[in-house]
């Protein structure tokens, strides 16, 4: 429960202040750490969504024009979602808001060890997960076209 509020009070900041979802956000976030962009099935494994879903988020983020689709330059079948300069500034500014809420509903509320027990748990999680299906790791670790 507690994590479903703590996701709920970081998307209402962000709707609030930009009109921008948790998952929109994210989204910015992955494509920024990737160059500025991935393939649309990759985004939608790093996010852990269904393709249909993704296809419906980046057409309301294209439509805003945070992002752009186009044919995969390499084999002309994927197709790349890039990130506009807009999309780029946009997350700029989202940061510091996001950043702020998750210090203030998490990160100044928790002490170190706890947060350190939690990234144990977190990476026996991880470690029995990858183990029991290795392709979830390479789709990670997969590089942008």
């Amino acid at each position: 429960m507690g994590t479903t509020l703590l996701l709920d009070r970081l998307d209402d900041d962000l709707r609030r202040t930009f009109d921008l979802s948790l998952v929109e956000y994210e989204i910015l976030v992955r494509l920024s750490e990737r160059e500025g962009r991935m393939r649309m099935a990759q985004l939608a494994d790093a996010l852990a969504h269904s393709r249909s879903r993704v296809t419906h988020t980046v057409t309301r983020m294209e439509r805003a024009g945070l992002v752009r689709r186009s044919n995969s330059p390499e084999d002309g079948r994927g197709i790349i979602c890039g990130l506009t300069t807009q999309g780029r500034d946009l997350l700029e500014r989202a940061a510091h808001v996001h950043v702020a809420g998750v210090r203030a509903h998490l990160v100044d509320l928790v002490d170190g060890d706890d947060f350190a027990a939690v990234g144990r748990v977190m990476d026996a999680v991880s470690d029995n997960l990858v183990a029991a299906h290795p392709e979830m790791e390479m789709r990670q670790a997969a590089p942008a076209d």
